[in-house]
């Protein structure tokens, strides 16, 4: 079958199929580059991904930007699109706008400099804020709406003041189940941690998370460390001593797994169930939104080197971005 033969399919597929632009480059590909009708879909089919994603811009590929290319390659990662084809996709762009270059439709390639995605870090997932809040309630909002039994009201209180530790210091699991009650410096405003490789960091807890370590230490605690009878003899076992700063009931230690699947259930509040790492990653995506600097959310997070840090770096450069074209007076077209 000749390669004609496969036009009017290859055209119809396409969102732009009557536009000037992709038509020629269509032409290009088959019959200056002699690509076979396999690739020159392949070509369409990953360029009109891209015109789709412009059109909710309201841009076109004529008029497209270096950050509209930026931010359809970061869409495809999060959605779990492997990097193989991810590459394949920015290759296909790179031949259109050099084509488009060359043939002076454009003045500049949106694609120049953008590095291969073998080198793109896929930003860590995170809930959204007010996803974030919903989580933060869920523990007391479930306990309100639920048939109360022992110790449940001392169970949502520590519950909901892990989510507030876990949110407030980017804490990990091994982290928030191994702190101790004299890493706590709640008056100060801040607590020790330790982390991998044993380190040591101070994170900072706000408002909110120091006036739940407040309610939980004064309320829920006690109680969960209170003791428990054991056996049929109802020998009274106190362990009251225990140095952990969250406890299970009668003091024992959190295990991971109880963890995990606490926050999975406040989470699921929200419709989007997350791990303890996602609140972690919530934690500095919000800060960096709100314009912190990545040194700063790198000694929150307790990242030895700022590379780790740096998979933040294009929400910085949104808010930069954002703010400049807010207060520059030559920001905007005059």
């Amino acid at each position: 079958m000749s390669d004609n033969a496969h036009t009017p399919f290859i055209l119809v597929r396409a969102p732009e199929a009557k536009s000037r632009v992709l038509s020629s480059f269509l032409d290009y590909l088959r019959i200056e580059k002699g690509l076979a009708p396999l690739s020159v879909s392949a070509y369409t089919t990953d360029i009109c991904q891209f015109s789709e994603f412009l059109e909710k811009r309201k841009r076109l590929l004529l008029t497209a930007r270096r950050i509209d290319v930026r931010d359809f390659l970061q869409q495809l990662f999060s959605h779990q699109v492997d990097g193989r084809s991810v590459g394949r996709k920015l290759s296909a762009l790179r031949h259109l706008y050099r084509y488009l270059l060359l043939d002076k439709k454009i003045e500049h390639d949106p694609t120049l400099n953008i590095e291969s995605p073998k080198q793109w870090k896929v930003l860590p997932k995170a809930l959204a804020r007010d996803e974030m809040e919903a989580t933060l309630a869920a523990p007391l909002a479930r306990h309100g709406a639920a048939r109360h039994t022992k110790d449940s009201a001392e169970l949502a209180i520590r519950d909901r003041t892990m989510l507030e530790v876990f949110y407030a210091g980017a804490l990990r699991v091994s982290e928030i189940i191994n702190a101790k009650l004299e890493d706590l410096k709640l008056e100060a405003g801040y607590m020790l941690v330790r982390g991998k490789g044993d380190k040591e960091r101070v994170v900072p807890l706000g408002r909110s998370a120091q006036e739940a370590l407040t309610q939980y230490l004064a309320q829920s605690r006690p109680a969960l460390a209170a003791g428990k009878r054991s056996g049929a003899s109802g020998i009274f076992a106190s362990v009251t001593n225990s140095p952990l700063l969250f406890i299970a009931r009668g003091g024992r230690k959190l295990t991971r797994q109880r963890v995990w699947q606490m926050v999975r259930a406040a989470s699921a509040v929200s419709g989007r169930p997350a791990s303890p790492h996602m609140l972690r990653h919530s934690c500095a995506t919000h800060m960096v939104e709100n314009g912190a600097d990545l040194r700063t959310v790198q000694t929150i997070l307790g990242h030895s080197d700022i590379s780790t840090t740096q998979v933040y770096t294009h929400l910085a450069l949104d808010r930069l971005r954002t703010v400049y074209q807010k207060h520059h007076p030559r920001a905007k077209s005059r």
